[in-house]
C-alpha cells in the first residue's frame, strides 16, 4: 500500500485501486447546508419589483432560480437578481417577463402532473 499527501487529499493506491481522501468534505458538506438552509428561507414570501408592485410569491428552486407564482403562470427568476426586504424579496433590475415565464413555465411542465377529475363519477 502506497499512500502520499497533496493539497488537503490523502491519494492511497491499495491492489491497483486509487482512493481519495478529502479533509474539505465536511466543510463542503456545511456550505451547501447553510446554501440550502438560505435557499428554504427564501419560501413563501412575496416578491416584489423594481418599484414596489406584487409579482407574487416565491414557492420553488430549480438550480439557480427562484420560481414565482404570479396569478396563473409561473417565473423563473435568477437568484442573483434576488434580494431581502424584510418579509418580502425583491427583484433588482427589470424582470424579463418574457424569459421568467419560459423559465417558470418549463419548471412547472416537469415538476407538475395534471389529473382530471370527472364529476359522473362520484
Amino acid at each position: 500500500m502506497k499512500s502520499s499527501v497533496l493539497t488537503g487529499c490523502l491519494f492511497t493506491i491499495t491492489g491497483g485501486f486509487l482512493y481519495i481522501f478529502s479533509k474539505n468534505n465536511k466543510k463542503r458538506t456545511e456550505e451547501l447546508e447553510k446554501e440550502e438552509e438560505y435557499k428554504h428561507s427564501l419560501l413563501c414570501r412575496f416578491v416584489l419589483d423594481g418599484i414596489g408592485k406584487t409579482v407574487g410569491e416565491s414557492v420553488a428552486f430549480d438550480d439557480d432560480l427562484l420560481i414565482v407564482k404570479s396569478k396563473n403562470k409561473y417565473l423563473g427568476v435568477p437568484l442573483k437578481h434576488i434580494e431581502e426586504d424584510g418579509k418580502t424579496l425583491l427583484v433588482k433590475g427589470l424582470i424579463d417577463r418574457f424569459n421568467a415565464e419560459k423559465m417558470g413555465e418549463k419548471w412547472r411542465g416537469e415538476n407538475f402532473k395534471e389529473i382530471s377529475h370527472d364529476v359522473d363519477d362520484e
